[in-house]
């Protein structure tokens, strides 16, 4: 986490969560806003099934850690279906350049290790966080504090903060309750919650 913690030093204290209201990115937003950067929650609404309640989620997690939420509605001609959507962190990246316009500061995602997702590996954060470097002269890093963490360490991390659980939702299918077998929710039942 160091190189995290240098390319904070250059941000003006300006860090932007993209926060789809699991556990993961709502840990990232504590502890970024805990080193009293000045933070904000960006959610994509990108036509997941799990919309709705990820954006509930979303919302109660930033009205808890007091910090604004914006959100960003992206269309497309269907909707996704669950599981891996190749180039998703990396277009939301940069939607969150065009959202920021310019300001300097950091993008970041609650990534973890223990994933077969390319966009969730340590070769995808230094790839797109070079590129993003290029695009704004070096004036926004992307940083994912936990991309060497599992899984079971963010939730643990979690825990720590002393947020509750219930402000999370972690499924791709979006019902109520969650369905218990997508990747997003076996992921819940591996690690106890």
């Amino acid at each position: 986490m160091t190189d995290t913690w240098r390319a904070l030093g250059s941000t003006q204290g300006h860090a932007t969560v993209l926060l789809s209201g699991g556990i993961d990115s709502a840990a990232c937003a504590y502890m970024l806003a805990r080193r009293e950067l000045a933070v904000q929650g960006l959610f994509f609404d990108y036509g997941q099934r799990a919309a709705g309640p990820e954006e509930r989620a979303a919302t109660s997690v930033a009205e808890y850690l007091q910090i604004p939420l914006r959100r960003l509605r992206l269309s497309g001609p269907e909707p996704f279906s669950a599981g891996e959507i190749p180039g998703r962190n990396a277009f939301f990246v940069f939607a969150s350049l065009l959202y920021l316009r310019g300001q300097p500061g950091v993008v970041a995602l609650g990534l973890h290790s223990g994933t077969a997702y390319y966009d969730c590996s340590d070769a995808f954060l230094a790839s797109i966080d070079r590129l993003v470097a290029q695009h704004t002269d070096g004036r926004v890093s992307v940083i994912a504090p936990f991309v060497s963490w599992t899984k079971l360490d963010v939730y643990e991390y979690f825990l720590s903060t002393g947020m509750p659980i219930e402000l999370t939702y972690s499924c791709e299918s979006g019902t109520s309750p969650p369905c218990g077998l997508c990747v997003s929710c076996r992921d819940r039942k591996t690690i106890g919650c």
